[in-house]
């Protein structure tokens, strides 16, 4: 049952369960499983798949034949639904494009920035308990809109050896063509190093399990390859007042606990009365969910309900926790909002569930979690991009500021950074 506990300026680490670092014997598993897949390719990566996932696939990659045949299989409506989803995501997105920038501050000077798409990007698109065709729409999305010239997919394969119809489809209106059956760590290591069928990448992005999230800091302290962030179980914290709906709230909270056993759904309220018809109604829709047992454990070990005196300790408890997902559902919402500063993706309203933003809204649903909120973005156009500065000057701009230069260098001393610019001021024209 969920722990309904009474707020009295308690540090926010003992109010909230989250979960812990990888223990050492994950790191070690994952770091083998890396070393493996580096030297052997794309054997090991089979063998780690026939080991971990029960089925060998004939081959890794997926072929054009496969593709068009899983979206023959889809059911109409939903892929009717994937393209609505596909349209607003993008649409959502387009507006995070950004173009370089000219400043030509003065005669003979001119500055300026790039943006430039990466050339090759991995997405990891999660199996295992779950499939998610919205994971493949929300990294696939931004990295074309973006410009990438080659995206790789991962994904595990089912028990057949294939990919599910559904992730196929997803890819297919995302534009992906080049689908890898591979999962875990060693999906990781396949984008990082490269095998015989798996192109190397410049950039992992991708949520994903424990070994899975290992693995991408693991292959990104190698310096192999960039990642988006790592990671951690699904989170949700709702802040709801007395005119909250218990019945809307428990489904909110059970909507992110039934992805991990690990994952946490935390509610803070200013109702006592609130807390308790939450708590039993948690208990209600526990028992109709098919994946009872994975969301029972998780209410169990990381679920809390907080009762407060008033919104702004709420708030104040939020912004603390800095959670993946924030459903706000008072009375007047966007008057929280302004005073709303860690949190993955903000819900407003009622009738804003977290499950419009996994799938459907737009907005990006790779969140940053484990507090990670405080410093960090959703995942977004610009994760797919890098900048790059360029400079000129003329003869006469380099003369009119060449003694600075040297005096600034000279305070570091760095005599050969200033004797770069004196031969150019010595110069006889």
């Amino acid at each position: 049952m969920i722990r309904i506990i009474r707020y009295a300026g308690q540090p926010v680490e003992a109010l909230f369960n989250r979960a812990s670092a990888p223990g050492r014997d994950v790191t070690a598993a994952v770091a083998d499983i890396l070393a493996q897949v580096k030297a052997r390719g794309d054997e090991a990566a089979l063998d780690y798949t026939e080991r971990f996932d029960g089925v060998r696939p004939q081959r890794l990659l997926v072929t054009p034949e496969e593709i068009d045949d899983a979206v023959a299989k889809v059911d109409p409506a939903l892929l009717a639904t994937l393209q609505l989803a596909a349209r607003n995501i993008e649409s959502f997105h387009m507006q995070q494009k950004r173009s370089g920038f000219i400043d030509a501050r003065e005669a003979g000077v001119v500055v300026g920035q790039r943006v430039l798409p990466l050339q090759s990007v991995g997405l990891y698109v999660p199996g295992g308990t779950a499939r998610y065709p919205s994971t493949v729409l929300m990294t696939a999305i931004p990295a074309k809109i973006a410009g990438v010239s080659q995206i790789v997919m991962t994904t595990p394969p089912d028990e057949t050896g294939g990919v599910p119809a559904v992730i196929l489809a997803a890819a297919k209106i995302a534009g992906v063509t080049t689908i890898v059956k591979l999962g875990g760590a060693q999906a990781i290591a396949a984008l990082a190093y490269g095998t015989q069928s798996v192109p190397r990448v410049d950039k992992i992005v991708g949520p994903g399990n424990i070994y899975v999230a290992t693995a991408k800091q693991l292959v990104f302290a190698q310096g192999m390859t960039a990642i988006d962030m790592v990671a951690g179980p699904s989170e949700i914290l709702v802040i709801a007042d007395q005119n909250s709906n218990p019945v809307f709230v428990a489904a909110d909270l059970l909507s992110q606990a039934e992805h991990d056993r690990l994952a946490s759904a935390w509610l803070v309220t200013t109702a006592t009365a609130l807390a308790q018809k939450v708590q039993a109604e948690v208990e209600r829709q526990l028992a109709l969910l098919p994946r009872e047992q994975i969301a029972h454990e998780s209410i169990d070990n990381n679920g809390r309900i907080i009762v407060v005196d008033n919104l702004e300790t709420a708030v104040g408890i939020s912004n603390a926790v800095a959670p993946e997902h924030l459903e706000i559902c008072t009375d007047e919402p966007f008057a929280l909002l302004a005073q709303i500063r860690n949190a993955g993706s903000v819900f407003l309203g009622r009738y804003c569930p977290e499950p419009l933003g996994d799938y459907l809204a737009g907005p990006n649903h790779t969140l940053p979690t484990s507090g990670t909120a405080r410093y960090s973005s959703p995942l977004g156009v610009d994760d797919f991009t890098k900048r790059s500065s360029y400079l000129y000057y003329t003869r006469e701009a380099l003369a009119a500021v060449g003694s600075d230069v040297v005096r600034f260098a000279n305070s570091e001393g760095l005599t050969a950074h200033a004797n770069a610019v004196t031969v150019r001021m010595e110069e006889k024209p």
